[in-house]
């Protein structure tokens, strides 16, 4: 079997692809690499100016608009101004155990981004995607739980990393549910997931804490960590490679550290079809949108 590789992505040429997050890390390894293979790519990025920085060092049709996944009339403002098909989204961006903080609607910071600013944002978009969706999620989805009695942590002693497995964990939920409900409408776009494995990128600085920061990079990054162009082909392998909806993809090496990706397992927790669909009403509630089962209907009648 042939390894996946970046210089073995097939030609993307006529397919536009939206990268959340797209202007460092991860996101921009994998935005850079679609671009190259013809791809028109759309960073969608908090900071403008670093995305247009990023923009203009990559070879192709690349642009950048603005997204803040933290302030939900920012992600409706990005879908309504993000004109014609999308055949590739990625959710890509997050932010890994900041101190406690909430979002600009109140939600705990990591929940509120990670999962809640996608799940607005795929499903305004849904009706204008052709092909895939992309959701990134962890390794740390395996330590997380669940708390539907205090999602956005407003009882309970915050915990940063907690947070973080939880909406890792929600990552998971949200890519199996988004998937049986885009198979029951019987529409062809596929819903999967990547994790990169041990990746250094800048995630792995954004504590804020010196010691903790100093373990993160100097022993995790400097002696176990991926460099961020093997971290994103796990992303660009659950993008374009022949997997399944709900195909969730991971490095093939020890404990999923690092390697050539493949199609991985998750945690019994990611599996629970009823918590996948509590988690999705709770976040239809949270963020007032929906799942645009009618508009999905007709596409595919039509």
């Amino acid at each position: 079997m042939t390894t996946f590789s970046a210089s073995g992505i097939p030609s993307q040429a006529g397919r536009t692809v939206v990268v959340t997050g797209g202007n460092s890390g991860i996101g921009r390894v994998a935005a850079r690499a679609l671009a190259a293979r013809g791809a028109h790519v759309v960073l969608a990025v908090r900071d403008l100016a670093k995305g247009r920085t990023a923009a203009a060092a990559m070879t192709g049709h690349v642009e950048a608009r603005r997204l803040d996944l933290a302030d939900l009339a920012s992600v409706r403002a990005f879908a309504e101004g993000l004109g014609g098909p999308v055949d590739i989204l990625i959710n890509n961006a997050g932010v890994m155990i900041p101190p406690h903080s909430r979002t600009a609607d109140g939600f705990e910071l990591q929940f509120g981004t990670n999962h809640l600013g996608h799940f607005a944002l795929t499903n305004l978009l849904l009706p204008q995607i052709r092909q895939r969706v992309v959701t990134v999620s962890s390794n740390g989805h395996k330590v997380g739980s669940i708390d539907f009695d205090d999602l956005n942590w407003e009882r309970r002693p915050y915990r940063a990393m907690r947070a973080y497995a939880q909406s890792k964990l929600a990552n998971l939920l949200f890519t199996s549910e988004l998937q049986r409900r885009l198979a029951e409408v019987g529409s062809p776009v596929i819903s999967t997931a990547a994790h990169p494995g041990m990746a250094a990128t800048s995630l792995l600085k954004s504590d804020g804490r010196p010691r903790v920061r100093h373990l993160a990079e100097k022993v995790i990054a400097g002696l176990l960590a991926q460099s961020e162009d093997d971290g994103a082909l796990p992303t660009l392998y659950a993008a374009v490679a022949d997997v399944p909806g709900d195909g969730y993809a991971g490095p093939s090496g020890f404990l999923e550290g690092r390697g050539a990706p493949k199609l991985v397992g998750r945690s019994a927790r990611a599996r629970d079809t009823e918590a996948g669909r509590r988690l999705w009403e709770a976040s239809e509630e949270l963020t007032g949108v929906a799942f645009p089962r009618r508009s999905l209907q007709a596409g595919v009648d039509a």
